[in-house]
């Protein structure tokens, strides 16, 4: 994130929070007339002002546009990813506002599962600036509360920041597509070539996501539309699969074939084996013998 002021003051202690996937933090602070600001990240962000700041800030998303580009700040402003922002007072003033610092994989992980993966991610890419804010400036309220003085589990303001988030952004009610992303037959034949690297069949949730190019919270979504399992129920039935191979083609102990499949134990790939395919794999191994 580049981040600069400019004849800004900070009037109060800055109160910040971290969340899981976003930060919100709360300024009182005071313009000089002349002062300004450039914000660039690559992560969203929403400013919520909590007074009418219009006749005092002007904004632009132009370099060297504040004269010709200008326009009034609104009391809400929903920032996408990698959009720079210059501000510029026109006079001297006081304000208080809210910042929330989104991670764009937390946004998607949001509003991905209830409008789809195509209009979440058109959601986050066009900008929001509302002056009427409404119920926002009290959901607002009630996240400073929150974020200055802590008093409930961090759940409750992160249902807060959604629920401003749903009622900020974009979102279209026509063409909402359902939740349906599946992984491509590519995408699928990559990550179990990459699997089969692993002499224990073992990768992480992160590992594997990154092998197909998704993020981790969107991957574990698309992979159980496509296998209906989790990627890691899904692993774990390829490694009983190489268990069955190894007991059938090789003299290999049990013991021997559990360490080597990354199993804590033989009784920890006894377990595995038999909710799988409901027996030991002793019981197994005999039964293919006599085949």
């Amino acid at each position: 994130m580049t981040c600069y002021t400019e004849g800004i003051k900070v009037l109060a202690p800055v109160k910040w929070r971290s969340l899981d996937g976003l930060v919100g933090v709360f300024w009182d602070a005071e313009g000089q007339s002349g002062a300004k600001g450039y914000y660039l990240s690559p992560d969203p962000r929403i400013v919520i002002f909590f007074s009418d700041v219009s006749p005092f800030i002007q904004m632009t998303n132009r370099e060297g546009g504040m004269a010709a580009h200008a326009r009034p700040m609104t009391r809400a402003v929903y920032v996408p990813a990698g959009v720079p922002l210059w501000t510029s007072f026109t006079s001297s003033h006081r304000f208080s506002h809210l910042d929330l610092h989104l991670h764009k994989d937390r946004m998607l992980r949001f509003l991905s599962p209830s409008v789809g993966m195509s209009c979440a991610l058109s959601a986050l890419r066009r900008p929001v600036e509302i002056q009427d804010v409404g119920a926002i400036e009290t959901l607002a309220g009630l996240l400073v509360d929150e974020v200055s003085t802590p008093t409930k589990h961090a759940v409750y303001a992160e249902s807060l920041v959604g629920s401003i988030v749903s009622g900020l952004l974009d979102i279209s009610d026509h063409g909402t597509e359902l939740p349906n992303g599946r992984l491509t037959q590519a995408q699928l034949n990559k990550l179990i070539m990459h699997v089969n690297t692993r002499s224990d069949g073992r990768l992480s949730v992160a590992e594997m996501a990154e092998t197909v190019g998704l993020s981790e919270s969107w991957f574990a979504n698309v992979f159980k539309q496509t296998t209906g399992k989790t990627p890691l129920q899904w692993q774990l039935a390829r490694r009983i699969d190489l268990a069955q191979k190894l007991l059938v083609e090789s003299q290999l102990s049990i013991t021997d074939i559990a360490a080597q499949l990354g199993f804590s134990d033989q009784a920890h790939l006894t377990k595995a084996f038999r909710q799988i395919v409901g027996g030991t794999p002793a019981a197994w191994r005999r039964m293919q013998q006599f085949d």
